[in-house]
């Protein structure tokens, strides 16, 4: 089985950025965390962070040609207008996670819409980098489900 968690922008600079947000935790501790739990899991981890928009949608394509089990993705600021994401989500059928650090829903208006929540099967928000870890546990029996 094999995962893919997808990070776009500023997510490398977890632990630098507004820590009284996104907390003191650096972006290599979330990998750290990841990786951590593949193996004990035994699953196929691929870890991928882009700050640009066309690497990101190049990287969702791959995972589709590469045949991918499921994707975990934090597109950043992205998911709040970032169409051709959205669109490059939608274009591939395995199952779909998106994650965000903070409950996007308590933070300014702007951060409150999800354009690439609805092509998702599901949204894992405000629970800090353990929520990647819960949308792990979700993809794994997911994908067993065949769901």
């Amino acid at each position: 089985m094999k995962i893919l968690v997808i990070n776009g922008p500023n997510l490398n600079f977890l632990g630098i950025r507004e820590k009284g947000i996104y907390g003191t935790r650096d972006f290599k501790d979330l990998l750290d965390l990841l990786n951590k739990k593949a193996m004990e899991m035994e699953i196929s981890l691929e870890t991928f962070q882009s700050n640009c928009e066309g690497e990101i949608i190049d990287c969702i394509q791959k995972a589709y040609l590469e045949k991918v089990d499921g994707i975990i993705i934090n597109p950043g600021a992205f998911t709040h207008y970032s169409y051709a994401i959205r669109d490059a989500l939608a274009s591939i059928t395995v199952p779909k996670i998106e994650v965000h650090i903070t409950n996007i829903h308590q933070r300014e208006a702007f951060r409150h819409i999800s354009v690439t929540a609805p092509v998702c099967t599901g949204q894992i928000t405000g629970l800090g980098i353990e929520g990647y870890l819960l949308a792990m546990d979700a993809l794994v029996t997911m994908i067993k489900e065949g769901r």
